[in-house]
């Protein structure tokens, strides 16, 4: 019987108010997917020592970076939009640390939310900081009446995204202002709203299983087919194969 990869899971972060302790904490849907994947979860709080992340990392088979707050866009340059909620600094500061060294190691990988999008800039790419106004044409992918806000997918043939979700109509939950712009080298989109919007990137790195995808498959709102893409990367992990490799296969 082969045995259950260990996939790490990074966690939000609260920081200490009047009368309340600091909280480190992880929304149920990620951990009970990838057991039901066939994982084990292993939630990783911030810290700091890059040492101690890499040691952390070598015990690990695999890694799911977790949706959440926005990237602060002053850490890649750019103005930060009037809408913009940035994450807490420790969880970004040790986000950053974590994914950089992920990709440095190019340990299989996947990207959820702000996840995918701290994936993309961190191998080059670059995001749209407020979709309504960098595509003012793009349909509502966020509506704060309804948590459950869908619309539907494009996939790439050929992607696993495809493999994911085959042929048929396709909608996802959407709950993000933020996107994917530019797709970092090494990488392609695989999946699109109708609108163009990206919603999944997959690496194309012979050596390299990574993939992202805007969307929430771990969420309440998600469908039942979702939950085959973690299906899809606890296999890519135990395989060691890249996923445009094991979807030729």
């Amino acid at each position: 019987m082969q045995n259950k990869p260990l996939i790490g899971l990074n966690a939000e972060f609260r920081p200490a108010k009047k009368d309340e302790p600091a909280f480190a904490f992880l929304a149920a849907g990620y951990f009970d997917a990838i057991l039901r994947a066939g994982g084990i979860p292993v939630i990783v709080p911030p810290q700091a020592n890059e040492d101690d992340v890499s040691a952390l990392l070598d015990r690990l088979d695999g890694f799911v970076l977790v949706g959440g707050p926005d990237l602060d866009p002053h850490r890649d340059g750019y103005m930060r939009h009037p809408t913009v909620r940035c994450m807490d600094p420790r969880r970004e500061t040790f986000d950053r640390l974590l994914c950089r060294l992920i990709a440095d190691r190019r340990m299989p990988v996947m990207g959820v939310g702000v996840g995918m999008q701290l994936l993309n800039i961190t191998e080059g790419g670059n995001l749209f900081l407020h979709l309504p106004e960098d595509l003012p044409h793009a349909l509502p992918h966020r509506d704060p009446q309804d948590p459950a806000h869908r619309h539907g997918l494009e996939v790439t043939p050929g992607s696993l995204m495809d493999r994911v979700y085959g042929d048929g109509e396709i909608r996802v939950n959407s709950v993000h202002h933020m996107a994917v712009d530019e797709v970092a080298p090494g990488f392609e989109a695989t999946a699109r709203c109708p609108d163009g919007v990206i919603e999944a990137i997959e690496s194309v790195r012979p050596d390299w299983f990574a993939l992202g995808v805007q969307f929430h498959p771990e969420a309440s709102s998600a469908s039942a087919l979702d939950q085959r893409i973690f299906e899809e990367f606890v296999e890519g992990v135990l395989t060691g194969a890249p996923a445009e490799a094991r979807v030729a296969a």
